[in-house]
């Protein structure tokens, strides 16, 4: 027997369709990575779980190829329902992890800053000490050996000698030449110079950010303003930006995706199931990256 659901009720009519099609919102959150509380949201007609614009709709269309339903009709009437200017209220959330993120990069960084002067402070003092005190000595010291210097003796000259005469025992001595020298101690040889380990250093200028998909993944990048993704990545599908000055990247699953950056292993942005946007700039891309233990 047919449910009678009130006009415009667009989640009853998904959740009717999931009971005939025997499906559990568990089932469908494994198929579409979409978590179970956005697609419990989405029966109940709350769209504040569901993140703004193409990323709501595709949500949609996931939705409805799960349960049978024709997606590009569906998404007409999700659209028709929910007004384009009131799916956007899943941005806020994400925008307000943002700026808390650029909020405590900005805080490390005062505080690194804060360091270095109470350091470079007392160095330079004592520096600047010991300079004046080497100066006001150095006169004083070169005076001292002046004033307290003896007259120069004259001494007579010496007497020259005559030359003494050869006698046979001197004769008898064989030349110095025919005196061999004694060998010289062997050298040994300097011992091999060591290698010091090259040190990977962090390009300040660019970066290289390598995008992998560890599952199904919508994702959207905008780099220097360009937008470069705006797709469903599949588990294996793989990218590799060049970042001048910053990118922007939306995700529909935080624990999807695998970032490097630099070639150095960036932490998770979110949790499973969890849609999330994040902007890397050269600025704050240290604070993205796996701390080392």
């Amino acid at each position: 027997m047919a449910v009678d659901r009130p006009p415009g009720d667009f989640g009853g009519k998904l959740r009717a369709a999931r009971e005939r099609r025997g499906v559990s919102l568990r089932e469908i959150a494994n198929a579409t990575k979409i978590a179970v509380s956005v697609l419990e949201a989405l029966e109940r007609n709350d769209i504040s779980r569901l993140p703004g614009g193409i990323f709501g709709r595709a949500f949609v269309r996931s939705y409805a190829l799960e349960v049978g339903l024709d997606p590009e009709t569906t998404i007409q009437e999700f659209i028709a329902q929910f007004p384009n200017d009131s799916v956007t209220v899943g941005h806020p959330t994400s925008r307000q992890v943002e700026d808390h993120q650029a909020v405590e990069s900005d805080r490390r960084m005062a505080g690194t800053f804060l360091r270095l002067i109470l350091v470079s402070v007392p160095v330079a003092g004592a520096v600047l000490y010991f300079a004046t005190a080497g100066r006001r000595d150095a006169p004083a010291e070169l005076a001292a050996p002046a004033a307290s210097a003896p007259a120069p003796e004259t001494k007579p000259a010496p007497e020259t000698k005559p030359a003494l005469e050869t006698t046979p025992a001197a004769a008898a001595l064989p030349p110095p030449s025919a005196v061999s020298p004694p060998s010289p101690a062997p050298i040994a040889p300097p011992p091999p110079a060591t290698t010091q380990p090259s040190v990977a250093t962090t390009a300040a200028d660019h970066l290289t950010i390598s995008i992998a998909a560890k599952g199904p993944c919508w994702v959207t990048a905008i780099v220097d303003g360009r937008r470069v993704i705006d797709r469903l990545m599949q588990r294996g599908d793989q990218k590799t930006l060049e970042i001048a000055r910053e990118m922007e990247i939306t995700a529909g699953d935080g624990a999807a995706l695998a970032l490097t950056l630099n070639g150095v292993n960036a932490r998770p942005l979110g949790k499973a199931g969890e849609v999330v946007t994040a902007r890397i700039n050269l600025t704050n891309f240290k604070t993205y990256m796996v701390q080392a233990r």
